[in-house]
């Protein structure tokens, strides 16, 4: 089992972040955290390093029913999705698949609400790759 859900798009760095903006927010995701790599990676440790933006998107109402089933799940939120330039023109939008990162958790309904957020993730990617866009 992959532990992401990913497609490549033959756009621009910060065309691939708006494109994973908009998906995310049509299936109930909003940004709550937004990690520039390249920047903190210079910045901290002086080293030079492509594009890369971790975006924490988060569906409130889900998120909200995970914390109700387990209180601890939320060392596992928001859901991290990353946005990073592979050169040529094309960038790499990849999300982490919530069913496998939560195995460890043996609670069979966090489970079910992790699929449901999986299938959501699963959609913002394969709008991406319909729309005609993805490499």
């Amino acid at each position: 089992m992959s532990y992401y859900i990913a497609a490549t798009l033959p756009v621009p760095f910060e065309r691939g972040i708006e494109l994973a903006e908009a998906a995310l927010k049509e299936q109930g995701f909003g940004i709550i955290s937004r990690i520039d790599m390249k920047e903190a990676l210079k910045t901290k440790i002086g080293v030079d390093f492509r594009p890369y933006t971790i975006l924490g998107a988060c569906n409130p109402t889900l998120a909200h029913e995970a914390l109700k089933l387990e209180d601890k799940v939320g060392t596992m939120l928001p859901c991290n999705v990353v946005v990073q330039a592979k050169g040529e023109g094309s960038t790499e939008i990849a999300a982490i698949d919530p069913v496998a990162s939560m195995q460890a958790i043996e609670n069979p309904a966090l489970k079910d609400a992790a699929a449901e957020v999986r299938e959501r993730l699963r959609v913002v990617i394969g709008q991406l790759e319909k729309s005609g866009v993805a490499a």
